[in-house]
């Protein structure tokens, strides 16, 4: 295990989106990030093109489907053999499948659940006794987190079950000055979108997200944002 004052930072998805804008926010400030993606390709993209972009940044990868719990599991072991401390956990990995609760195909809540849920669930538990004082856990939600929509379905359901996750994790780790922040973004630029009939400046970036990540993480010890509730500046989709 490498031992050094290195800051590390573990995000779930980090290799694309969202989790891609949040990994390079920290490793272009010197931190070691450790992702996952369940595409090794997109792994091997991410480490040659920080070869190139951030030189001498500490990227590990490792492939696993976070939906499936043996994976989550290796993961973290994965984490363990290269930190004894992680200063930041973005629960980021997700996937979005459109529908009607009453219309949608069996199976489609559970698909959701383990994905958007139980994935955040299992790596949290299997890492927090690598995160003490000074830590910081963010759980990406949603404003799906906050108000169900036509054609939500159980993607609405598992967000507002990760937000419940999240304000359970608060107060629990409060006492222990590990921090905890609910992200819950608007419409956001990703490969969801790709294809959608809309102008781009309708959506955010994904870097509008980062940078407020690391701002919510860059406060006083005393201070915490519990809940980051961004939306597109013309109003949701």
């Amino acid at each position: 295990m490498e031992n050094t004052n290195i800051r590390t930072i573990v995000v779930t998805g980090g290799t694309k989106g969202l989790g891609r804008a949040i990994a390079e926010a920290f490793g272009s400030r010197g931190w070691r990030v450790l992702v996952c993606s369940r595409t090794p390709a997109d792994l091997e993209q991410a480490q040659r093109e920080w070869a190139v972009q951030y030189p001498g940044a500490q990227l590990l990868t490792f492939p696993a489907d976070v939906s499936k719990k043996a994976e989550v599991m290796d993961f973290v072991q994965f984490i363990r053999q290269h930190t004894d401390r992680v200063d930041v956990l973005v629960n980021n990995a997700g996937v979005f499948i459109p529908g009607q609760v009453t219309q949608e195909s069996d199976g489609v809540l559970e698909t959701l659940m383990e994905t958007n849920l139980y994935s955040a669930y299992h790596l949290t538990r299997g890492i927090l006794s690598l995160m003490g004082p000074g830590s910081h856990l963010f759980n990406m939600c949603s404003v799906a987190s906050l108000m169900a929509y036509p054609n939500g379905g159980s993607y609405s359901i598992s967000k507002y079950a990760l937000l419940g996750f999240t304000k359970a994790l608060r107060e629990e780790l409060k006492p222990g000055g590990v921090k905890v922040t609910a992200v819950l973004p608007g419409a956001t630029w990703s490969d969801s979108w790709a294809g959608v009939d809309l102008p781009e400046e309708r959506l955010m970036q994904a870097t509008d997200i980062a940078k407020m990540i690391w701002a919510a993480y860059d406060l006083s010890e005393s201070a915490v944002v519990e809940e980051l509730l961004i939306r597109p500046q013309l109003g949701d989709l």
